[in-house]
């Protein structure tokens, strides 16, 4: 229900930016960052979780992210390049998950903590580059703090890309010198399940941090 809440907000934060309501944009966006980490801080002290709360975990944060580039481009707020450098990296992790799923593992790559730390600087970013946009002390502090989060979120965003391609690489390696799966044994327990390839199911081998199990 949070992350829906959170798809939900993502048009009004949209619409809340381009007529130019700072404030009432940047509540909606405290209101998505605070949701976020209720979100999973509920999850794991109820042990209630799912495949579509995974899914749309990280989905919310790109939406908003998406919806911030484009309200920011188009007031002028932040340059193109940031916005074509950020959308490269979404399209330069597009084939990761067919690739994982014809190895045969069952899902995909876990989160790497540079990913979701990629992810943090830029939501930090977004909301005080919109502060900078004003005039007054404030607002010039605002936006010197904003560009070093944008800086730091792009470069750790990239960063994330390169290991996930790295660590995919390391699976196919391994998925092409794997061997058929043995045939079973009477007596013995049972076999675990095999890809269609006759190689056994796995699951990709879990990263140093916590969160969903889709790339950011």
């Amino acid at each position: 229900m949070l992350s829906m809440a959170r798809l939900v907000g993502v048009p009004l934060f949209l619409w809340l930016i381009l007529v130019e309501a700072d404030w009432w944009a940047l509540g909606v966006l405290v209101f998505a960052g605070l949701s976020d980490w209720l979100d999973g801080k509920l999850a794991r002290a109820l042990n209630q979780t799912s495949r579509l709360g995974v899914v749309l975990d990280p989905a919310a944060d790109r939406l908003y992210i998406l919806a911030t580039l484009v309200g920011l481009t188009i007031r002028d707020v932040i340059p193109l390049w940031l916005v074509l450098l950020l959308v490269a990296r979404e399209f330069a992790i597009l084939p990761i998950a067919p690739i994982i799923r014809r190895l045969g593992y069952a899902s995909t790559l876990p989160v790497h903590f540079i990913g979701k730390a990629g992810t943090m600087c830029l939501l930090y970013a977004f909301p005080l580059l919109l502060l900078g946009d004003h005039d007054g002390g404030a607002a010039t502090v605002a936006k010197v703090i904003g560009w070093s989060f944008a800086i730091w979120g792009t470069g750790l965003y990239w960063w994330a890309a390169v290991l996930y391609w790295t660590q995919t690489r390391q699976l196919v390696l391994a998925g092409r010198g794997s061997s058929p799966a043995p045939e079973p044994v009477p007596g013995a327990g049972p076999a675990r399940e095999p890809d269609g390839r006759g190689v056994p199911r796995a699951e990709p081998p879990a990263g140093d941090q916590k969160g969903a199990e889709t790339p950011r």
